[in-house]
């Protein structure tokens, strides 16, 4: 029988944000807390090409049968050729399906412990709420190196100096693109920077991928990645189908390994379905055969591309909107930086007192850090949220009342 423990169980504080903005029943409340997109009715809204792609499966009435703890292998090889489509790359990988995108980072994180039990992990901050959690939980041993400048923007050089202490068969964990929670972006020339220190010292980049098409495109928001692969000869990647195809319910992801080395990623693909089999057996196959469908022919990729690209554009349409708006009531410059960050979150300069006082007396729920997710903001309540950001803000007040 399970004893009792005294200590506090442990909660995860971003459900808990959740819980508290459900139970807030004010009629302006907004919610901006969790990573979901959201069109301006407030509605996270099916793709049209998922739900074609949905009834085209429906009438073939494919076979419920299990697939094995690799899941569904046309999943992963389509989505390996669209992440990859230089053969020099893709012929160096391997890939299995997992359940999402924090399913496979798990994956791959048990895979760097057993392949390199003394690795150190080197995790930019802020990050990702789940990141240190599934490489601690993994036993991998991490180490935090702060990623922005004291004034909150990003510093160019921060990866570069934490690896300045890396030993060979460390690994570095990066964001693909739109970074989470800060919306920065690596341009193309400091991925290749970055590739060349990490070649030079033996350390391994571990990339996550959930937001690709969301910031400047999908071919932008990906040739950084494919840069640096062609330049190192090993890596691990996290993919998650929860953004770019709206699956967040379906938990559709998958986990993909680079070596040069056939032998290595033999051994890769032995533990990961080990790993997997241990967990959950294998992975739901309903979102993959949905995101295969979408893949495999043109009509249906042409379709899901150009509703990729409207929301990138609504997302960029109101990054400017809030922007402006800010610009506009406070007459300082405090809130161009927004301007340059990308995807689905924007990370404002306020405090976590700030952030509560956002919640408490506007009824605007975002994060502690300052992390909203823009796409929650309906177009016609942007000036809402521009005025709840000027009211909390001491040097907007010290403008305002010095008027």
């Amino acid at each position: 029988m399970l004893m009792p423990s005294m200590r506090a169980p442990r909660t995860d504080p971003l459900w808990q944000l959740t819980a508290a903005c459900d139970a807030d029943r004010r009629p302006r409340r907004l919610d901006l807390i969790v990573g979901v997109y959201r069109d301006d009715t407030g509605a996270s809204p099916v793709f049209g090409a998922v739900a074609e792609a949905e009834r085209r499966l429906a009438e073939r009435a494919p076979s419920k049968e299990y697939l094995g703890p690799a899941g569904n292998r046309p999943f992963s090889a389509a989505l390996t050729e669209l992440l990859f489509p230089a053969e020099q790359v893709r012929d160096r990988t391997l890939a299995i399906q997992s359940v999402a995108g924090t399913g496979a980072l798990r994956l791959l994180a048990e895979l760097l412990a057993e392949t390199g039990p003394d690795r150190t992990v080197y995790l930019g901050t802020p990050a990702y709420l789940n990141h240190r959690t599934i490489l601690r939980t993994a036993g991998l041993r991490v180490h935090e190196y702060p990623m922005l400048l004291p004034d909150g923007s990003p510093d160019p050089d921060a990866a570069l100096a934490a690896l300045s202490g890396a030993a060979p068969g460390d690994v570095l964990l990066l964001q693909g693109c739109c970074h989470n929670p800060t919306g920065t972006a690596m341009p193309v020339q400091r991925w290749e920077e970055l590739a060349h220190a990490m070649a030079a010292r033996g350390v391994v980049p571990f990339i996550d991928q959930a937001y690709f098409g969301l910031g400047d495109g999908l071919d932008a928001d990906l040739a950084g990645m494919r840069r640096m692969l062609e330049i190192l000869p090993e890596a691990v990647v996290a993919v998650s189908a929860s953004k770019a195809w709206g699956l967040y319910n379906e938990r559709t992801g998958c986990a993909i390994v680079v070596s040069d080395d056939p032998a290595r990623r033999a051994h890769a693909y032995s533990v990961l379905e080990t790993v997997a089999r241990a967990g959950y057996s294998q992975p739901p196959d309903h979102g993959a055969r949905i995101v295969h469908e979408i893949l495999a022919g043109p009509g249906l990729r042409m379709r899901w591309t150009a509703e990729l690209d409207a929301m990138r554009a609504r997302l960029g349409a109101l990054r400017t909107a809030l922007a402006d708006a800010l610009a506009h009531r406070t007459g300082t410059a405090e809130f161009e930086p927004l301007r340059d960050q990308r995807g689905l979150f924007l990370r404002l300069p306020l405090t976590e007192t700030q952030m509560g006082l956002m919640r408490e007396v506007h009824a605007v729920h975002g994060l502690p850090s300052g992390r909203i997710n823009l796409a929650g903001i309906p177009a016609h309540r942007v000036d809402h949220v521009a005025d709840a950001i000027s009211r909390v803000h001491p040097a907007v007040h010290a403008v305002s009342y010095a008027r």
